[in-house]
């Protein structure tokens, strides 16, 4: 839900505005009856944890468009040589 207030208003009622947008909530600023802002909170972002979850889905992606060598089948005793 976006909840709209004006300049003169989001300055008396900053502190209440910034408990709106950390719950989630977006708020449009007006200045002399047009939008001119919108506060919305800020979304962490791990980009590393980001960079590794994509390479993985493009190797899994990569290794189930590959079909299997014919490579002949291990034995037990073929590990343990």
């Amino acid at each position: 839900m976006t909840k709209t207030v004006s300049a003169a208003q989001a300055n008396r009622e900053f502190s209440k505005l910034m408990k709106l947008v950390e719950s989630g909530e977006e708020v449009v600023v007006t200045s002399r009856g047009k939008p001119t802002i919108k506060l919305v909170p800020v979304i962490e972002v791990d980009h590393a944890a980001l960079r590794r979850q994509r390479a993985f889905d493009a190797l899994t992606r990569r290794l189930e468009s590959q079909t299997a060598q014919n490579l002949p089948r291990a034995t037990r005793e073929d590990m343990y040589e």
